[in-house]
């Protein structure tokens, strides 16, 4: 069962981790192959679980060491149907990978939690289509739909809540939210930026929250920002608005590289990790104040993360 499912204890404001760019981890530092940037297939082999094993353990390791609590996201970003069709996965093969990867996240979190550790174990959803490109874009019908399944298997399990990760348009993540809001299942929202702060799609990021928390009733217990660097956003959140409020969590990439410029790249931009801890604590100190769970996305990985807790803990009124 569910550990904390109707009170999560990150919406208490206190300081959480969270891990950093899994994908790029496992490929560029880990030598894993991953068809589709699809963590999952590690599973298939006790080589790729292992590795998984051995990425979740890094992070709890960090949080006891921060004394913080700890946000793990199942390795599930690419785990829906089309994905799973592309990687020849039948729908209950589907099913029984995502529950593999909560169960995964059970063990890691009856080893690691304490009463200054909580662990909270998220089951990530990615989008239908590229994280990159809104491409083919779904109606809300269309999505709410379409994500249903991927939902429905994380409600009969151990998740706290589900995070709908790098969401770039407003319609996908509004059917999500919906689908989860159907099974009584806290969601979080994580939306990516370009490099000019809106989302690909040209929406600027305010008007992106305040839509889908008017079209789902104020659902999502919270938004994020994730696969962008700061710099690309700090100028938008610079200005005094209700709908920052609503942002809790960050999962920022290592680079200041477009989208588009990732996607050629054939080496880890790793970037600085001292620098993106500054980054993440200016945030946090100027503009975010509401702004607790601290994590990576794309070239970031343990290091990162400790600088983020490094920089950032202090502004909670308490140091590691």
């Amino acid at each position: 069962m569910a550990k904390y499912r109707h009170a999560l204890p990150q919406m208490s404001g206190d300081f959480f981790l969270a891990d950093g760019g899994i994908e790029t981890t496992l490929i560029f530092l880990e030598g894993m192959d991953l068809p589709f940037f699809a963590a999952f297939h590690l599973f298939r082999t006790q080589q790729g679980e292992e590795a998984l094993r051995k990425y979740f353990r890094t992070y709890a390791e960090l949080a006891q060491k921060h004394r913080s609590g700890l946000v793990l996201e199942t390795a599930t970003w690419r785990a829906s149907a089309d994905w799973g069709s592309k990687l020849g996965y039948t729908a209950d093969e589907l099913a029984e990978v995502n529950r593999r990867s909560v169960a995964m996240l059970e063990d890691i979190r009856a080893d690691y939690q304490a009463a200054d550790v909580p662990v909270v174990i998220s089951g990530c959803i990615g989008p239908r289509g590229d994280g990159y490109v809104p491409a083919a874009l779904m109606s809300v019908t269309q999505a709410e739909d379409y994500h249903s399944l991927q939902v429905q298997t994380f409600a009969g399990t151990a998740v706290d809540l589900v995070t709908a990760i790098t969401m770039n348009y407003v319609e996908e993540a509004v059917g999500l939210a919906r689908a989860a809001k159907n099974v009584q299942m806290p969601v979080v929202i994580s939306l990516t930026v370009e490099t000019d702060g809106r989302l690909p799609t040209g929406q600027p990021l305010g008007e992106a929250i305040k839509q889908i928390d008017a079209a789902t009733g104020d659902y999502p217990s919270y938004f994020m920002i994730n696969c962008a660097h700061p710099s690309h956003f700090s100028a938008v959140v610079d200005r005094d608005q209700p709908w920052k409020d609503r942002i809790h969590g960050l999962r920022a990439n290592a680079s200041k590289l477009s989208h588009a410029e990732l996607n050629e790249a054939l080496e880890l931009d790793a970037g600085d990790p001292e620098a993106l801890g500054r980054d993440y604590a200016m945030l946090k100190g100027r503009h975010l104040k509401c702004l607790n769970v601290f994590g990576g996305c794309c070239g970031t990985d343990h290091r990162h993360v400790d600088q983020m807790a490094l920089h950032c803990l202090p502004l909670f009124g308490s140091a590691a």
